[in-house]
């Protein structure tokens, strides 16, 4: 399996036809995943987490000021226990706490509702033990293993993530700055530029005032044997922001 970076949107990409069809196919353009391990924006927590294994464990609205009925949408995914036990043995002598009563949070199951909305497929959520970039490169390579046995790695944030844009629609020229600067520096494998985004990357006060949607990039990116061989299998600008999806293998 690839790894994948997704640009998730919020509850109301639901409603996008465009979005949606372009993540359905992009799903049904990969041999399907026999579980699904999600690394979302929206996750945070230090030692390392992961979410509920059990089949149909209610999801994590983590959300307000949309649409009430965003909160009532299903996506029961089927038993993930033997891949929770894959995961805590992969990740040996880190501490790795399992939350019994946490769903997949929007990060996750918005995507996945696009790409895969039988839910059929197993999937857990872990947390980004920190937003350090170097960090995450080095937790996506540990992730590595489970590509082979045929488990989607998939870092959930988004290419760009700046609401000043919808203030003053003119920086959307930056947002389309760091996309294409990002673009850059995939396609050259330059991890080292990535990992150092702050200092290397044009706007990023505007594109990621946080790093947290963001530095999922760099989960999948190190989870891919080949950096360079990203692939963009998305590529809009929607609200001033980049949607960017890409594809590494």
């Amino acid at each position: 399996m690839p790894s994948l970076f997704v640009s998730h949107g919020a509850p109301f990409t639901l409603d996008d036809e465009q979005w949606l069809s372009d993540l359905f196919a992009w799903g049904w353009s990969m041999p399907k995943p026999r579980a699904i391990v999600v690394v979302s924006a929206h996750w945070e927590q230090a030692p390392m987490a992961i979410s509920a294994s059990a089949a149909g464990t209610p999801l994590f609205y983590d959300f307000s000021g949309f649409h009430p009925r965003y909160k009532t949408l299903p996506y029961a995914s089927p038993d993930a226990t033997a891949l929770a036990g894959r995961l805590k043995s992969l990740l040996g002598s880190t501490p790795v706490h399992e939350f019994g009563d946490r769903g997949l949070d929007h990060g996750a199951f918005i995507p996945l509702m696009a790409m895969y909305p039988a839910a059929d497929i197993p999937v857990v959520q872990l947390s980004m033990p920190s937003l350090d970039p170097s960090s995450l490169l080095a937790f996506g390579a540990r992730l590595r293993p489970l590509r082979d046995e045929g488990v989607l790695v998939l870092g959930s944030g988004f290419m760009t993530h700046s609401f000043a844009v919808f203030r003053r629609p003119e920086l959307a020229a930056t947002t389309a700055a760091f996309d294409a600067w990002v673009v850059d520096a995939l396609a050259g494998g330059d991890v080292d530029a990535l990992v150092d985004y702050r200092n290397k990357a044009p706007g990023v006060a505007v594109a990621h005032p946080t790093a947290d949607h963001y530095v999922p990039l760099l989960v999948a990116v190190g989870a891919a044997d080949d950096p360079g061989s990203a692939v963009s299998a998305i590529d809009r600008m929607v609200m001033g922001n980049s949607i960017r999806s890409v594809h590494l293998t």
